[in-house]
Parts: structure tokens; sequence; C-alpha cells
């Protein structure tokens, strides 16, 4: 477990690098896999460092948890030897005596220990999952570190396939598989049957072997990870200025508009740009303006509320990043 826990700081380390790096390299946020807002990659990476963070605390409580041992004798009593016996041994082997045993260590330790690396092997094959989406030809915004001489496909030369994060998206489903043998190990016959013993012999090695390879893997796809910012702008402007909604949104409510009214002015606007982009038309028109702006610098109702340039001002990317350093603050302490 001193292993993981190493892992993990590494891994961190990693993130923050990168984070700093691309703390203000604009992307697209998205929910339900359509684009939201501006964001940045950096709080992206934010979001990563902050989740390992919470399994970092985890892992080392679980370290408290698990780092107990005993010499209770078959049936927990004591009756052959001496409670200072086993403290000695505890003592010696850098372990804390288990306060009140069986024949064996309690089995509800080990599953806490199994749940923590299960739990953890999630949020690193969340963070595969979205180096695989943005890897993906049409989006485009990152990928995997690809070597001179590397082949992607047997049978087509020309793909760059990210095998590094479908490979962890894989070995996280085997660990989390090994959490509901050691779950279903805490309820054993009165003081102790050998139904656990089995499983831990597979569970227990495998489980810190695959994670230390997971993290290490994992490690090596952040630190080496190629970004594209140009393309994250170039998606960031697939939606003719549509991400820019909200703003104007929130902004017609301060010229008196009921928040009913003006939601129905945004979206009336917002459905004609993804009209034409269904057609097929630019979504930059002839003036380099976007199709949202104009509809909306179109709009009389709209017009009649806000100006011109307050119109334009909606359209802003540092209204995006304003909170960026104090969000860093607050993660990267």
């Amino acid at each position: 477990l001193e292993i993981i826990i190493a892992d993990v700081k590494m891994l961190m380390e990693s993130i923050k690098k990168r984070a700093e790096e691309h703390k203000f390299t604009l992307m697209v946020g998205r929910s339900h896999g359509i684009h939201g807002e501006p964001i940045t990659f950096g709080l992206t990476l934010a979001v990563w460092y902050d989740e390992m963070a919470r399994h970092l605390e985890n892992l080392e409580q679980t370290m408290e948890v698990i780092a107990v041992g005993q010499i209770s004798g078959a049936m927990g009593n004591f009756a052959h030897a001496p409670l200072e016996l086993e403290e000695y041994a505890m003592a010696e082997l850098g372990l804390k005596p288990e306060p009140c045993s069986n024949q064996v260590v309690h089995r509800d330790r080990y599953a806490r220990l199994a749940t923590a690396l299960a739990t953890m092997a999630s949020s690193i094959e969340k963070f595969a999952v979205q180096v695989r989406h943005l890897q993906r030809t049409e989006v485009y915004e990152a990928e995997e570190f690809f070597a001179k001489g590397q082949k992607g496909s047997s049978a087509m030369p020309h793909k760059r396939n990210p095998i590094l994060t479908e490979n962890i998206t894989g070995l996280a489903r085997m660990i989390r598989g090994y959490a509901v043998p050691a779950m279903e190990n805490v309820a054993l016959w009165h003081e102790r049957d050998i139904s656990h013993s089995s499983t831990e012999r597979f569970w227990l090695p495998d489980a810190f072997i695959t994670t230390n390879f997971m993290m290490h893997r994992m490690n090596n796809v952040i630190a080496n990870l190629t970004v594209m910012p140009e393309n994250m702008m170039k998606n960031l402007n697939l939606t003719g200025g549509l991400v820019f909604s909200q703003r104007v949104l929130l902004e017609l409510p301060k010229a008196g508009v009921s928040r009913e009214d003006a939601y129905k002015i945004v979206q009336r606007n917002a459905m004609k740009v993804w009209e034409e982009i269904k057609e097929g038309k630019p979504t930059i028109d002839e003036n380099g303006e976007s199709l949202y702006l104009g509809h909306l610098l179109a709009d009389e109702e709209l017009r009649a509320k806000l100006s011109e340039e307050q119109i334009r001002d909606c359209f802003n990317y540092d209204y995006y990043t304003k909170n960026v350093d104090a969000i860093f603050k607050r993660v990267f302490k």
C-alpha cells in the first residue's frame, strides 16, 4: 500500500504540472457530450488533481485501518498466550494489535482496502476515458504521445489509436472486480472459516500489482500527453457562438425581462443556429462574426433591452476564465 500511495503522489505531480501549463488553454466544456460553455484544459486537470487528493487521503486512512495484526489464539480469547506477546510482536512489525479479534484479522479491513483501490481505479478510468474522447478524430484536442515508427493499427497504417488509455480502462474493470470477493469475505462463519483464503490468494497480490502498473501507465499518459490548443479553439467555435447563450440569458433579467421570456428570446435564436449548422452553413459569417451573434443583433425584442455593446460583451472569453486563478489556489494548496 505504501507503494500505491507513492504512485498517487507521483501522478498528482504530473497532473499539477500539466494543469499549470494549460491553466488558460481555452476549450469547450461538455455535458451529455454536447457543447456547454468555455472552460480551460487546466480546469479539467485541476478536477483530476482534486479527485486524486481525495483518494490519497482515503488510502492513507486505509493504511491505518489495515495495518493491524493479531496473536490472540484460535478463538481470540488469549487463553494460551498473553496480550503482551501480541503487543510486543505487533510493535516489532510496525503494526497495531487488533483490539478484539477471533482467529483472524477481521475482513472488513481488507474490504476497505479493496474498495479504496476500486474507487481510485474508477477515477483513473474516468481520466482515461476523457483522453480517449479527446483523441477521437472528430474531436482531436489531445492524444497519447505517438512515437516515430509506432504502429496504430496492423491493418490501417494511418491510425493513431489510444491504446494506453484503452488498456487502463480494462485494468480498472479488473481492480473493481476484486472488491466483490473482498466484501463477501467479511461474512465468515462464527470465529472463522477459510472461504476467504482462496480468494485472497488471487485478489490481494493482483490488485496491488495491477494498480501499480495502471498508475504508472496513467502517469506516462499525462506526462507525455500531446495537447492541441488550436483544435480546442476550433471546436469551441463549432456551434457558432452558442456557448455564450447562458451569458445572454443572465443579462436580460438585469434589463427587466422575466427569466421565462429571456429564455424564449435566447433559445429561439439558438435554434436558428442549430438549423443552419444542420444545413452545413459555416458558423462564422463573411464578416468574421458568429452566426449566433448575428441573430441576436438582428432580434428587435432583444435589442430593445440590450445594446449592441452589451450583446457583444457577452461573447468575451475572459468572462469564463476570470476565476481560474482563485480555483487553482483552492485546489493546489
